[in-house]
Formats: C-alpha cells, sequence, structure tokens
C-alpha cells in the first residue's frame, strides 16, 4: 500500500486559492480515478475536484468552508503498489451499482446522509426547475444525487414523486431529521437585531476578489457621453431579421464589445496588466464580461474579441451567458481576460464607477441608452445618449492615453452603419 497525496488543483489563471465547497467523499470510501471527490469554488469558476488515484480516502486534511492555496494538501489516499484496481471493482465502488438487477441496493446510515447532501449546482437547478431532490435516485456515490441526475429528469419532461419510506428508513432519517428541524433556532434568536447572513461560496470569493482589487489598485476614473442614435436606429432595423434568422438577439452590448475591441488594437495600453516590476502588454484582445445570476457573479471571457464580428460577439455572449444561467461555465471560459466591459446600462444605471478586474489595467462600464434633449447647431434634437464610464489602474495608464482611447470608442460608436459596422 502506498499514501498519495491530493493537491488544492489550479483551477484558472491567476486564480491562487479555492474553497471547498463540499466534501464528495469521507475517509475509508474507495474512489476511481478520475471521480471528484470534492467541490470547489474559487473567484471565477465553480468546479469539481477529480481524484488522481485508485484507492482509499484515508483523511479529509481540510474542513468545508476552509480557503486554502493552489498546490496546498487537500486529503491522503492509500492506493494498491501494483497499480490501478481492476475495471468491475473500480467501477462498484464509483457508482454503488454494481449489485445484481433482482437485488436491491443496500445503504448505509453513511450512504443515506451523503445521498442527503446536495452540491450548489443541483439545488440551483432543482429550484429552478421546482424538482424534489428528496424523489430523485442519485446516481452518485452513497445514492448521492448529481447535476447528470437533475438535467436527465429535466430532459424527460417528468416530475419524480417522492415515494413513502419503510419504517425503517424512517428511523433510520430521524435523527437527520431533528438536526434539521433544530438548525433554524439561532437564525430566530437573530432576528430580533437584524438577520445574520454568513458570507460563504462565491460570495465570499468576490468579497476577497473586490478587497484585493480596490486596496492593490490606485483607481482612476473618468467618463464620456456618446450619442448613439445612428446606432439605435441601425440595430432597431436589423434586430428582427437577425433574430429570426440566427436563434438570438442582436443587442446593443455587441456593438459596445466590437467598439471596444477595435480601440484596443489601437491603444495597446489599456490592454494590459500590471506584473510588480514589468507591465504586460498582451498581443490578443480577449474581453471579459460580468454575468450575473442571482447572488452570484461570473466574469467569463470572449476570446479574440477583435477577430469577430458583431455577430460573432452576439453568439458569444449569448453563449457565455447560458452557460452561467445554467452553472455549466468551465475554467478555460474564465482565463485570458484582457480588459473587462461591464453591461451596467441593463439595471438602469446611467453613472458608475467599476472596481478592476484584478489583474487588468482598466474596466468600462456601458451605461443605460437615454432619449434626451442635445443642442445641435445651436438648435434643440431628441438624441439617444449613453455614458461610459472607465476605472483605470494609474499605476499603468495616464490620463492622456485613457482619454484618447476614450474618444476613439466614442468617434466609432458615433458612426456606426451597416458600411462602417456591418453584423456579418
Amino acid at each position: 500500500m502506498t499514501i498519495e497525496k491530493i493537491l488544492m488543483p489550479k483551477l484558472g489563471e491567476s486564480v491562487t486559492e479555492g474553497t471547498i465547497s463540499t466534501w464528495l467523499v469521507k475517509p475509508g470510501d474507495k474512489v476511481s480515478k478520475y471521480d471528484a471527490i470534492a467541490e470547489v469554488m474559487t473567484d471565477k469558476v465553480n468546479a469539481e475536484i477529480p481524484s488522481s488515484y485508485t484507492g482509499v480516502i484515508k483523511e479529509l486534511t481540510v474542513a468545508e468552508g476552509d480557503t486554502v492555496e493552489v498546490g496546498a494538501l487537500i486529503c491522503s489516499i492509500e492506493t494498491e503498489d501494483a497499480g490501478e484496481a481492476p475495471q468491475q471493482e473500480t467501477a462498484s465502488a464509483s457508482s454503488g451499482s454494481a449489485a445484481p438487477a433482482d437485488e436491491p441496493a443496500k445503504q448505509t446510515a453513511g450512504e443515506t446522509a451523503m445521498k442527503a447532501r446536495y452540491s450548489p449546482a443541483v439545488m440551483r437547478l432543482a429550484q429552478e426547475h421546482d424538482l424534489d431532490l428528496s424523489a430523485i435516485n442519485g446516481s452518485g456515490k452513497g445514492g448521492r444525487i448529481t447535476r447528470k441526475d437533475v438535467e436527465a429528469i429535466i430532459a424527460s419532461g417528468e416530475k419524480p414523486q417522492a415515494q413513502t419510506k419503510s419504517q425503517p428508513e424512517t428511523q433510520t432519517a430521524a435523527p437527520a431529521a431533528a438536526e434539521q428541524q433544530a438548525a433554524p433556532a439561532p437564525a430566530r434568536e437573530a432576528a430580533a437585531s437584524g438577520a445574520a447572513i454568513p458570507v460563504t461560496g462565491v460570495r465570499k470569493a468576490i468579497a476577497a476578489n473586490m478587497v484585493k482589487a480596490a486596496t492593490e489598485i490606485p483607481h482612476a476614473w473618468m467618463m464620456v457621453e456618446v450619442d448613439v442614435t445612428e446606432l439605435v436606429t441601425y440595430r432597431n432595423k436589423v434586430k428582427d431579421a437577425f433574430k429570426a434568422k440566427e436563434g438570438y438577439s442582436l443587442t446593443f452590448f455587441s456593438f459596445f464589445v466590437k467598439a471596444v475591441a477595435q480601440a484596443l488594437k489601437e491603444f495597446p495600453q489599456l490592454n494590459s496588466s500590471w506584473a510588480g516590476d514589468k507591465i504586460i502588454q498582451h498581443d490578443e484582445v480577449n474581453i471579459s464580461i460580468a454575468v450575473a445570476k442571482e447572488q452570484e457573479l461570473f466574469v467569463p471571457v470572449i476570446q479574440s474579441a477583435d477577430d469577430l464580428s458583431v455577430k460573432g460577439i452576439a453568439k458569444q455572449i449569448t453563449s457565455l451567458a447560458g452557460k452561467a444561467r445554467t452553472g455549466k461555465l468551465t475554467a478555460a471560459d474564465m482565463q485570458g481576460g484582457t480588459f473587462t466591459v461591464n453591461n451596467t446600462g441593463s439595471f438602469g444605471s446611467v453613472q458608475s464607477m467599476g472596481i478592476i478586474n484584478h489583474p487588468q489595467a482598466a474596466i468600462l462600464q456601458v451605461e443605460s441608452i437615454v432619449k434626451r434633449p442635445v443642442i445641435i447647431n445651436d438648435m434643440f434634437a431628441a438624441r439617444d445618449m449613453v455614458n461610459l464610464c472607465l476605472s483605470l489602474d494609474h499605476r499603468v495608464l495616464d490620463g492622456l492615453v485613457c482619454g484618447q482611447f476614450m474618444a476613439r470608442v466614442k468617434e466609432i460608436l458615433e458612426n456606426i452603419s451597416e458600411s462602417t459596422m456591418p453584423v456579418y
């Protein structure tokens, strides 16, 4: 027998630590190589950690909710010196369903407890589709319900009904039920002076990243207003035909991202990162976009945005937003961002200051398009106006180059037409 170490993996570029949100195994469990053993959250993505070996879990060295650095020991596993376990044995250990079809599978009290521990992704899907998790038979270890189990039920269109439990099962589950009933008591005690909401998971990761960005980066800020009347007219003219042909929407935001990507090629200083004793000016223009889902914030990346058409950017925005809503964003979706564009206008905001996405050098807030009176040739005219708000890292950038960049973005947007920025 050999004791092997499993370390916290690196789950994305610039990711230095992760939080163990849920252990999927316990000491004594048999696992196969590549079986998921834990769910981990970072400031960029939620992911599962696979086992690097086939063997028996010996010790969990990190508790749920603990944040550890990449490369730190999280658990140990006892493996066979002879190599991988036989396929039949590993299949039994990983699925827990190797019993003959005519023999009912047996669950221990520990396995029953594992079944009732739901991952954040599973709970989100169940809530969105009004599913009773207690009525679902899980295919994971110890009967644990996986995201694939829930997705399969959603695809079938049938809602499972909770089954009547036998007396022995009721007795086994009674301590857990009593414990759940007792849990809300502290919240009731706190209600008199306000609810205490624990900071965990994604919110904890977001908080840590924002503090790091706000304290390490000397922020400066500027704003320009842009007349996007011609853009609004052009987009409204083609949006219905585009939706009918492509199957997804042509948003204003797609045009803004395209304009920014074009300007970044002309002003590469803004497409940079601070790296201590040097500034890294990136060759690729990879635009990070902020996508919110309930209380969670994700920042996926549109790779090589400068090489894409408006249609290509619109498709990427739709795809990444859909992945965020369904919990399917991967580490690859979050890597490589060089500049962030945030669609704050979707909330009706008209002016805001964004916190820079560390280690990038700037973030641009695209505010709400508002129709208001503007003086043109000494006469009032109703025009579609938008504010663009830039936060910049003053270690990397100065007002002169940022002012030139913003003027160029303004110029591109104010001259958009079918000839200057075709959709296809």
